[in-house]
């Protein structure tokens, strides 16, 4: 499994960032074709920006497992991990004896699959 530290993604600067966006727009466009054009290029964009960002937070930071919480933002919402109608995801996140953050977002998906559709919300605000 790949992961980027922030050590590498300086050295790669703008360029690795506008790479691993680019494949992340082509995949969301693949997986969610509704969602993804529903939100536009500039705003699939900045949400896969963001959704880096958000996972960082939780230590999440291998190329893999960035994809697979940007991809649980498209399905719960934008802000899926403060979410007050959400908390399983709010006590995996937080959960401080899952070190492992692929172990983590298996967790994660685990339970969203338990969840079922009828929960997600598909927000994006």
């Amino acid at each position: 499994m790949l992961t980027i530290r922030k050590e590498q993604i300086a050295v790669f600067g703008p360029l690795g960032k506008k790479v691993f966006e680019d494949r992340m727009l082509t995949h969301l466009k693949k997986v969610f074709p509704e969602q993804s054009e529903s939100l536009g290029e500039p705003k699939l964009r900045e949400t896969v920006q963001y959704g880096t960002q958000r996972a960082a937070a939780y230590s999440i930071v291998s190329e893999c497992d960035v994809c697979k919480y940007i991809d649980l933002m498209i399905l719960y919402g934008r802000d899926f991990d403060k979410d007050l109608n959400l908390r399983w995801a709010q006590s995996i996140l937080e959960n401080k004896a899952l070190r492992n953050p692929s172990a983590k977002i298996d967790r994660l998906l685990e339970a969203a699959k338990k969840q079922g559709p009828q929960t997600q919300t598909r927000s994006q605000s």
